[in-house]
């Protein structure tokens, strides 16, 4: 059953097809006009408004407008009369589902109605989804140094500019780089990740650009690289500082002219990545010994964000603990557990060397080992394992 408003000027037509959509078992209220209608919308939520287009006073459209001004879920099919059908091809332009002819075809209507709702739902399991990776990828916590990650992220984000991100290892790396895609305008592209430490150098290329039928041994048929994937998008090179001399070389080709080519061809194909990349050693280091090029080194690095270790940010780890038992607990289908606050002191005094990585996976270990409450005495005696 769905909450149907219909709006029309004409009060047969508004009665025959409260009688139709009642008939099918949906809940339907009924405007006169414009400015009742969008009061209705103000108070109520509705699955479906159908809306004539031509009344007097605030028309169909100016509805349609302000529903979409609103940011209101509710799908519009608009209903056209004779000569108004090139508006209401307009009003699908601004946001309208579909529109209805007059006079109306009760066929027509039913289905209009019912794709309007799988539409709908769909779009509902859509955000539900997203909601869910974009809380898988939170950037969690309220210090000085986070909010100054955050706020350059909301500065950037919206650009193309490329980003180097540095940091320890498990202090959250890739969750700035899904920060700055979410909030991008790439943000409805793909989002491909590369961990460059985890390839084999001589597979990297392959990778990366993709290869050609009999390029190699084992190239037994054509492959579409990840800067190919994500065209339109972003490519995220996580572990940057452990790719090869030769892939520095393609990849600072790539950058230059917007082209890569597949191993085994000549053929030039033109990508438009966003390139975000990340590492955890000292590139300057890495160029100093011959291991990283210099000019790749300032074709990725226009900006800078270096992520801080936990131990650089214990006034988060209250928020963090809340956190992570949160989300570990709905994972695990298990009752939340209540930390005591000599347990959070206790988790401060910790030196977390594996940084955000480490810290959930102790606050997971509590959550199974200790009872309702977390105390001092369990930090101390399940938070770090045997002889360290």
């Amino acid at each position: 059953m769905a909450k149907i408003l219909v709006i029309d000027d004409e009060r047969a037509i508004r009665n025959s097809l409260k009688d139709i959509l009642e008939y099918e078992k949906h809940e339907v209220t009924l405007a006169e006009d414009g400015k009742q209608a969008l009061q209705e919308l103000e108070e109520k939520d509705f699955d479906i408004a159908l809306c004539d287009i031509k009344m007097p006073g605030t028309d169909g459209i100016e509805v349609l407008e302000k529903a979409e001004m609103k940011g209101l879920d509710t799908r519009f099919i608009m209903i056209s009369g004779h000569g108004t059908v090139d508006t209401a091809v307009e009003a699908i332009k601004k946001g309208a589902f579909d529109f209805i002819e007059k006079p109306l075809d009760l066929n027509r209507l039913l289905i209009t109605v019912k794709n309007a709702l799988e539409f709908g739902k769909l779009a509902s399991e859509t955000k539900v989804l997203k909601k869910k990776v974009s809380k898988k990828y939170e950037m969690v916590g309220e210090s000085e140094a986070i909010q100054h990650i955050k706020d350059m992220v909301d500065k950037v984000a919206e650009t193309d500019a490329r980003v180097l991100i540095t940091g320890d290892n498990g202090t959250g790396k890739e969750l700035v780089a899904h920060r700055l895609h979410e909030k991008s305008n790439r943000s409805k592209e793909p989002f491909v990740e590369v961990n460059c430490a985890a390839i084999p150098s001589e597979l990297i290329e392959s990778e990366l650009f993709g290869h050609e039928k009999g390029s190699f041994t084992s190239a037994h048929k054509q492959r579409t690289g990840k800067f190919e994937q994500a065209n339109g998008g972003t490519i995220f090179l996580d572990e940057i500082g452990d790719m090869s001399l030769s892939a520095q070389a393609k990849v600072l080709r790539a950058l230059q002219e917007n082209t890569i080519s597949r191993v085994g061809s000549d053929k030039q194909i033109k990508v438009d990545v966003r390139v975000l990349a990340a590492t955890n050693k000292n590139l300057k280091e890495e160029i100093e010994a011959k291991h990283f090029r210099e000019d790749l080194y300032h074709r990725i690095s226009v900006i800078l964000i270096n992520v801080p270790a936990l131990n650089e940010r214990l006034e988060d780890i209250p928020i963090l603990a809340e956190h992570f038992m949160n989300q570990i607990t709905k994972e695990h289908g298990t009752a939340k557990l209540k930390f005591d606050k000599a347990a959070i002191k206790e988790l401060q005094k910790i030196k977390w060397t594996g940084n955000i990585r480490e810290f959930r996976n102790v606050i997971e270990r509590l959550i199974i080992l200790c009872d309702s409450k977390i105390t001092a005495g369990d930090v101390k005696l399940y938070a770090q394992p045997i002889g360290k």
